[in-house]
């Protein structure tokens, strides 16, 4: 789960630059939050991923607990490029990670949260 300052600014990263789809988005007045879940596929069979909207709040510290999201893409380059021509912002250009040779890539969300782009094996 990753709270989010705009739910319609990161709807638009997470389905529009990344990919996923809107599963399911549900709001709750009486806690004044709203939740959407996004992902590659129906939740019964896929990872999905929450973002939660707390009303009023634009805003978070990114806490050092946490480190990043990470997807794995079948061609990092193309999903690289197709990021960047989307508006994306990527941290860290493809290539292979420091003590390894697995190809990553990092990518930001618009509240800074970083996403792992992982070659998978082909």
């Amino acid at each position: 789960m990753l709270r989010v300052g705009d739910l319609d600014r990161s709807l638009a990263f997470y389905c529009d630059v990344l990919g996923m789809k809107l599963l399911r988005k549900h709001e709750y007045p009486s806690g004044e939050f709203t939740l959407a879940f996004v992902g590659y596929g129906e939740e019964s069979e896929n990872a999905v991923l929450e973002l939660t909207y707390n009303w009023g709040r634009v805003s978070y510290t990114l806490g050092d607990a946490f480190g990043h999201v990470a997807l794995g893409v079948d061609d990092i380059y193309a999903t690289c490029e197709a990021i960047r021509a989307k508006g994306g912002k990527i941290t860290r250009e493809p290539g292979p990670m420091k003590h390894g040779s697995t190809v990553i890539a990092f990518v930001e969300d618009p509240d800074g949260y970083k996403v792992e782009l992982i070659q998978t094996k082909r």
